[in-house]
């Protein structure tokens, strides 16, 4: 059996049209390809508009289509994660609601399964993408590949397949701040990836602000990498060996009586402002760095659940409506 699960957030402009292309792409198929049953987990993330009365009506034309309504938006990762603990499936095919991720990649993805892999990465070759937005991702993979502290396949979202053994690893971990690319490498098992190029939205606009990015990419980055930390303390180790230096120049050039260039002597004003505002801007670095961990400690040591969930609707053995509860 086969799990799709797919985070959806006010996507009424599209969402006929992805699951009519998730459904061809899995009857597509077909027995020669030794797939069973399958059920497309639908999380419905606190949509405004028409998106979750439209998920339901495909839920009433076929009962393959699963969803799972939040009780708000609780965000792109915990949406994910609310799927995987509801999957059921032999294999978990995970991808977005935008129709970036194109349903007719998913026989790639289960060929690759089939030969042995228990984790598939679906990686971009290309973007379809404006220029500002490639050049903020190509920046993003750069610096996550030089600060992680494990491999983590670079220009690769969430989309790609977890083995049953894989998924049921990422359900243990119950860290609040996720970045599911960097759990799927952590967890590590057996590996592969498949090529794909990333096309433009369907329709609509992006549902992830500028400032969700920056936040989801701060936690890839200080969730899986100490070296922030480090670069900290190099900083500051830097700094103090750069003021030693510099006060042994001002002091010789003092007894010498001219100025650090060989001018005249200048009394104080323009070295001491620079030397403030110099360690000022490296110990606010260094706090800024030390807030983001703290505040991800902050986050665990709540013991808050990551996400609710309001109803089920689906699969038939849980066809019934479910009071709210929650999932962690």
């Amino acid at each position: 059996m086969i799990s799709l699960v797919i985070p959806i957030y006010n996507e009424e402009e599209i969402i006929g049209r992805l699951i009519d292309e998730i459904t061809a792409a899995m009857d597509r198929l077909g027995p020669n390809a030794a797939i069973g049953a399958w059920e497309a987990i639908f999380v419905d993330d606190g949509s405004t508009d028409q998106t979750l009365p439209l998920l339901l009506e495909r839920r009433r034309q076929d009962s393959r289509v699963v969803v799972l309504q939040l009780s708000r938006n609780w965000g792109h990762q915990a949406a994910i994660s609310a799927g995987l603990s509801q999957s059921r499936g032999d294999a978990v095919i995970v991808m977005d609601g935008d129709m970036q991720d194109p349903p007719s990649l998913i026989p790639n993805l289960l060929a690759a399964w089939q030969s042995g892999a228990r984790v598939v990465v679906a990686q971009r070759s290309s973007r379809g993408e404006r220029w500002l937005n490639k050049a903020l991702f190509r920046a993003f993979y750069f610096v996550l590949g030089k600060v992680s502290d494990y491999p983590i396949p670079l220009n690769a979202g969430i989309f790609g397949l977890l083995d049953r053994q894989a998924v049921n690893a990422v359900n243990q971990l119950n860290e609040r701040n996720r970045y599911l690319p960097g759990l799927r490498a952590w967890i590590g098992f057996t590996t592969e990836v498949v090529l794909y190029d990333r096309p433009m939205r369907a329709g609509g606009r992006p549902k992830q602000s500028f400032t969700r990015l920056v936040r989801y990419a701060f936690d890839a980055i200080f969730s899986f990498s100490y070296k922030p930390l480090r670069f900290s303390l190099v900083m500051g180790v830097g700094t103090a060996l750069f003021s030693m230096f510099f006060a042994v120049v001002l002091v010789s050039a003092r007894i010498r009586g001219v100025g650090i260039l060989g001018g005249p002597v200048v009394m104080g004003y323009t070295s001491t402002i620079v030397s403030i505002l110099f360690l000022g801007g490296i110990q606010l670095i260094g706090i800024g760095i030390l807030g983001e961990y703290l505040g991800r400690i902050y986050d665990e040591v709540k013991r808050r659940p990551l996400y609710l969930v309001e109803r089920v609707y689906g699969p038939p053995a849980k066809e019934q409506v479910t009071d709210v509860y929650h999932l962690d």
